[in-house]
């Protein structure tokens, strides 16, 4: 009988760590500025265009159209992607990315540790909980960056000519 064995991998922390902050930020971006929809031109343009025809149809409106009702529903999408992995954090990482990323209130890494929580913690404990969180996060929304082993892209060995 082969046993499965499953190990997770080492992660590129700096890269990691900068791939979960822009999902986050994309997130806190999409929360805070509404969706400027799309209008359709009615007004003729005053310019000559000399081309041949392309045997290809334009229709303006039913592109804005399609525009109006993705572009919000994909930024719903995302969002809802972000909170489902978010919730599925322990207690303390939900809250520290909650305060943290989510809130567009908190700027600082300091006001969380010292406010979000029952009782303040350490700025270690905090980055411990933070990393972890990252991890997760970063495994769950499928962003990680996987440490390069050393060796792993080949041999060593010049090939022969």
């Amino acid at each position: 009988m082969t046993q499965l064995s499953f190990e997770l991998p080492e992660l590129d922390r700096k890269k990691t760590q900068a791939a979960v902050e822009a999902a986050l930020e994309k997130y806190r971006i999409y929360k805070s500025i509404t969706f400027e929809e799309k209008e359709a031109s009615v007004t003729a343009s005053p310019t000559e265009r000399f081309h041949g025809p392309t045997n290809v149809t334009s229709d303006q409106t039913a592109a804005i159209a399609i525009y109006n009702v993705d572009t919000p529903a994909a930024r719903r999408a995302y969002c809802e992607r972000i909170e489902r992995a978010v919730n599925q954090l322990p207690k303390r990482e939900r809250i520290l990315i909650t305060e943290r990323y989510l809130n567009t209130d908190c700027d600082f890494d300091y006001q969380v540790y010292n406010n979000a929580f029952d009782r303040p913690i350490s700025e270690s404990s905090y980055y411990k909980y933070k990393w972890k969180a990252f991890y997760k996060l970063a495994l769950n929304l499928n962003i990680q960056v996987v440490k390069e082993q050393r060796g792993e892209k080949g041999t060593g060995k010049h090939p022969k000519s």
